[in-house]
């Protein structure tokens, strides 16, 4: 099998480690069997680990080639849909667990990388950035929110004066920092999890795509010089699973998101631009992403693309996105931009389930997805491991098709999100 490599992306050119692992040219047993070497695949190996099962975890590409080793590398809490939005759903009684759950997954990235020594430039503190009155007045609501189940003496709302102490840009009138939020380099991230993987005994196979499995009492999963047979199986592929689960496919939408990252800038540029050196993300639907780098480059991101095809030119895109937010960058240079998808669902809340007696399975983050693979892999770990109370909260939401069937669901979604983005615009 030819190597894949990861995107030509500025976290590949500056990753920890560049050593590729070892293909799966074996026939296996494993107590569980995880497809994808991504957060949600990783955090779920490192928690199985942790209760003494053994994982072996099968990758089509590398470590963190999807969307975790290319997201916008924030840690941002609480899910897509917001706990209110959830209990609408579910109820606000059996919605308290939600809002429990909300801000663990923070918690377990900076507790992996405390106890695993991970280097990945974590930095604390996180912006929503308000455009509008509209969008200041839904700050202050998320506020109290999040207050409300617990999240207490992290949230403080910023006016206009002192968001520019914190973005030097003329776009926003205020803003939301979460000090329990963050920054890091993802796919170094990613890597020092499997690093932490593989110092418990779980085995990690590259480009080792799983194109087959045989459901059963005792799953056999197979590539294409090998297999694991194994008691569970567990499908974190997300928008690049590649229909080894029918299934799973009806529900969810692959959406691409661009990332782009400058020259290193002087430090006198650098601090200027994020005098605190928080993450920031703005308040609109079509939202646009930005922090600066432990090199002091600046990465901003936005954008999507239903369907996940691969726009032409990724800094035609997002440059003027940049420049809009920091027009003090005109003439910087870009050195790297890239492209990589996310999957939707049509509810933009997770999907968490199992198929049959042992084939679990997470996806569809919808864009939020950093913080929300971590706590899912936890979730996962407790399924497998006989507690399902936290599993079932999530499993027995409800999910739909999108509209119009597979032809129809991209302009489907790109008509609602032109509506969404009309709003913002208008601040209505």
């Amino acid at each position: 099998m030819v190597s894949v490599p990861h995107a030509t992306s500025y976290y590949a050119a500056s990753t920890n480690n560049k050593i590729e692992g070892s293909q799966l040219a074996d026939n296996i047993t494993s107590d569980v069997c995880v497809i994808g070497a991504g957060y949600t695949g990783l955090s779920t190996a490192l928690h199985l680990l942790e209760l003494g099962l053994s994982v072996t975890v099968l990758e089509a590409a590398r470590i963190g080639w999807g969307a975790s080793g290319r997201n916008g590398g924030q840690i941002v809490n609480s899910f897509s849909r917001d706990i209110d939005a959830i209990e609408k759903v579910v109820g606000k009684e059996r919605g308290k667990v939600f809002g429990e759950m909300a801000f663990e997954g923070s918690r377990i990235i900076k507790d992996l990388i405390q106890k695993y020594h991970i280097q990945c430039d974590l930095k604390h503190g996180g912006l929503f950035a308000a455009l509008n009155t509209k969008q200041m007045e839904q700050l202050a609501v998320q506020k109290a929110l999040w207050e409300k189940h617990g999240h207490i003496d992290y949230l403080e709302l910023l006016d206009g004066k002192y968001i520019r102490s914190c973005i030097n840009s003329d776009r926003y009138i205020g803003g939301l920092l979460d000090k329990s939020g963050g920054h890091i380099h993802p796919l170094n991230l990613a890597l020092g999890e499997a690093t932490a993987v593989e110092s418990l005994g779980g085995k990690i196979f590259e480009n080792s795509a799983a194109i087959r499995v045989e459901r059963g009492a005792t799953p056999l999963i197979v590539t294409a010089k090998g297999s694991v047979k194994a008691k569970f199986v567990v499908v974190a592929g997300n928008a690049y699973l590649n229909n080894i689960i029918p299934e799973l496919q009806a529900k969810s939408m692959p959406c691409g998101t661009q990332v782009l990252t400058t020259e290193p800038l002087s430090d006198d540029l650098a601090n200027s631009l994020l005098p605190q050196d928080h993450c920031v993300e703005d308040c609109n639907y079509l939202l646009d992403y930005f922090r600066l780098s432990a090199d002091k480059r600046l990465i901003y991101g936005g954008g999507v693309v239903y369907g996940g095809r691969d726009p032409l030119d990724v800094e035609a895109i997002i440059r003027p996105k940049m420049l809009t937010t920091f027009p003090q960058l005109k003439g910087v240079k870009i050195d790297f931009a890239w492209t990589g998808n996310f999957l939707l669902t049509l509810s933009r809340l997770p999907q968490m389930g199992r198929i049959g007696g042992n084939i679990y399975y997470s996806q569809g983050c919808s864009g939020h997805g950093v913080t929300y693979t971590h706590l899912a892999g936890k979730i996962l770990a407790e399924a497998i491991h006989g507690q399902a109370t936290r599993f079932d909260a999530f499993a027995n939401l409800p999910h739909y098709p999108f509209p119009g069937g597979h032809l129809l669901k991209v302009p489907f979604s790109a008509f609602g999100a032109w509506y969404y983005t009309m709003r913002d615009k208008w601040g209505v």
